[in-house]
């Protein structure tokens, strides 16, 4: 039905829907009030929170739209002038569609045809609307970004409102200029919103904790918010909720919680942890109504919740990994202990969970077999993994019927990350295991798009980064994680197959680091062999993000936390291999073409010296001539292979060089 009423608003019809509204209907002022801070989804995928802005803002415009409406329309036109004339005056420009009758691909093939590039806010669940105090279309709101109050309510210029003096513009200037508002309000003429979910906020009164509230809680929040778990307060009874209610609704608000950070908008995962339309809007509506209590037994109460030990089950083998003793404070180097393998057989590897230690101490830990144990008890490889773990993911799981397979002996390694906190601890983690009693029929395999030679430039606020490969036998996609760093913005991934047709597989359009987690897709992605895995990032490298170490800096690949990574890791399957018909050839060529393709930032097959910008490929670039045997200015593949072989001889050639010196002078 939506799709159908979004059809009429393009063809004109948005009276219809948002029904005609005089100047005389116009909506009760709000100018003085408070506006508290929100997320939304930008029509083009984007995160665009109200007080993430940067630090020399002075105001943000908000100004309501629906598709198809005369008003949006010449209000957007109104608004791209104003934006030239405020470009250096910091003052940020959105527009917000609240129409129930749109959505995010209407709004996006809208907003193509205005002609801006200003960001309009996809307000699906009204709420933000309903907080402005918005009524109508066209209907401009200006927040002071040091009050955070209203200061301006009304049309943007006179083609959108009543005749009156004032106006946006002038609102803008007396802001900008820090000069108080002569004229802060002037009726719009647009079109009136439907909000029906707001015509009887007295019923909101009638939401019970007991029978409405308490059920989502359980299902969606209490597995961390329990004794035992990750959260830092437990949701046992309802006094405590309702005492954490203004909170819970401030992080709902702005998307920190549930910490499930793919767009639910683009794919579909199995152990989704992002709330519902529905359950959103009654967490909402419930606390806006005081956070009722409602009649019978406290459930969560009744429940006494406690985590257990082990949440997958008692594990087939628990390894210990080696204790490390985290300093108080300063930077640790990546710790990479090994353990000698206890399987004295080799066994199919279904599941791994781990049991940190040090829930402040370990921000990560992976977790991978190589076949012989190290001489000093040091080393890591992941090219057989046996999972890995962070906060919000402790798990790794494989769909029946599949498996890792894991010979005997060897080593387990392991790379761990630790972050001091304050306090000297000994951290001593664990791993467990779990083992398919027979043999699977499907191999589970993983891939990392990895990008070393990422360069982020300092002072910019939404740098991008990309990195893809080139899938060389068909395949299925069972999960995708994304990793960055603190200056994480967002992360995605396209299929893009050989027909040149483009998918996106996930999108996180505001990436936390604080949260790690392996995203599981309902059903398995078919890829055709000779697609593209595109990952892109953006970074956010300027003073506006409050966990960025240091703006300033230009930020390379690093292991470090206030250095940056683009890491992709996907598993998935060969679609033609069975555990007996292994593919790895297939699998060490997948691997082998990374470094090329990571590179490759336009996707054009071509290494050019513009895309040699990272510090590591500096000693590339003057060769560059010399093995462009094409004389096109860039490196095909076979050329780029031969670059490195060359540059891997001579430094071969260089380490022969220094021993026989040293040699020569009596040196060891």
């Amino acid at each position: 039905m939506k799709k159908v009423v979004a059809s009429l608003l393009m063809a004109g019809a948005s009276a219809l829907v948002l029904g005609a509204c005089s100047v005389e209907q116009s909506a009760k002022s709000v100018v003085g009030q408070s506006v508290g801070n929100f997320q939304l989804i930008d029509h083009q995928g984007k995160a665009q929170e109200l007080f993430y802005q940067p630090a020399d803002t002075r105001a943000v415009v908000i100004v309501t739209q629906a598709n198809g409406d005369e008003t949006s329309r010449k209000s957007a036109a109104a608004l791209e002038a104003l934006k030239a004339s405020y470009a250096d005056k910091g003052v940020v420009f959105y527009m917000l569609n609240a129409s129930l009758a749109d959505d995010r691909a209407s709004i996006a093939t809208e907003v193509a045809g205005l002609g801006t590039d200003i960001p309009v806010l996809d307000d699906e669940l009204q709420f933000v609307t309903a907080a402005l105090g918005a009524t109508k279309t066209g209907e401009a709101f200006v927040i002071d970004a040091k009050t955070k109050k209203i200061v301006y309510q009304g049309a943007v210029d006179a083609s959108t409102g009543a005749k009156a003096a004032g106006y946006l513009g002038e609102a803008l200037a007396a802001v900008t200029s820090d000069q108080p508002v002569a004229v802060s309000f002037v009726a719009a003429k647009g079109a009136a919103i439907a909000m029906p979910d707001f015509e009887n906020k007295a019923a909101w009164s009638n939401i019970s904790y007991t029978k409405d509230v308490a059920p989502i809680l359980k299902a969606n929040c209490v597995d961390c918010h329990e004794p035992g778990g990750i959260g830092p307060w437990h949701m046992t009874s309802y006094e405590t909720i309702k005492g954490f209610a203004p909170m819970m609704r401030e992080v709902l608000m702005t998307d920190r919680m549930p910490p499930y950070n793919a767009d639910p908008h683009v794919g579909s995962f199995k152990e989704n942890q992002n709330l519902s339309a529905d359950d959103m809007k009654t967490l909402i509506k419930w606390i806006d109504a005081g956070a009722p209590r409602g009649e019978g037994e406290d459930p969560l109460e009744a429940a006494k919740l406690q985590r257990a030990e082990w949440p997958l089950g008692e594990p087939d083998l628990i390894v210990e990994i080696p204790p490390y003793k985290i300093p108080a404070s300063g930077v640790v180097e990546y710790q990479m202990p090994a353990v000698a393998s206890p399987l004295q057989e080799a066994k199919w590897l279904k599941a791994t969970t781990f049991k940190a230690g040090s829930r402040e101490g370990v921000h990560h830990i992976l977790a991978g077999w190589m076949p012989e144990m190290p001489a000093n008890g040091r080393g890591f490889s992941w090219n057989t993994s046996l999972g890995g773990y962070a906060v919000g993911a402790e798990h790794n799981k494989t769909p029946e019927n599949w498996g890792t397979y894991i010979p005997a002996g060897g080593a387990m390694s392991f790379q761990m990350h630790y972050t001091p906190f304050g306090k000297e601890v000994t951290d001593v983690s664990k791993i467990g295991l779990y083992f398919a009693d027979e043999a699977p029929e499907l191999v589970m395999r993983q891939i990392t798009i990895a990008d070393p030679t990422i360069e982020i430039l300092p002072n910019v606020a939404r740098h991008p980064e990309r990195g893809y490969m080139v899938v060389p036998a068909d395949m299925q996609i069972y999960s995708v994680q994304p990793h960055a760093h603190y200056r994480g913005y967002s992360s995605k991934l396209t299929l893009r197959t050989p027909d040149g047709a483009e998918r996106e597989l996930i999108s996180l359009p505001r990436y936390n680091f604080e949260w790690q987690r392996e995203y599981i897709l309902e059903d398995l992605v078919d890829v055709p062999a000779g697609s593209l895995l595109i990952a892109d990032y953006e970074y956010d490298n300027s003073a506006s993000n409050p966990a960025n170490p240091d703006p300033s800096k230009t930020v390379n690949w690093g292991d470090q936390s206030f250095e940056e990574m683009l890491f992709t890791a996907i598993r998935y399957r060969w679609a033609d291999e069975t555990a007996s018909n292994r593919m790895d050839d297939v699998q060490d060529a997948f691997e082998n073409s990374m470094l090329f393709t990571v590179i490759d930032d336009n996707i054009n097959g071509k290494i050019d010296v513009a895309e040699m910008k990272s510090p590591m490929l500096a000693e590339m670039k003057p060769a560059l001539p010399k093995f462009d045997k094409d004389g096109d200015g860039a490196l095909a593949p076979e050329e780029f292979a031969a670059l490195g072989q060359a540059m891997q001889e001579a430094r071969s050639r260089d380490r022969a060089a220094r021993r026989a010196q040293g040699q020569a002078g009596g040196q060891p």
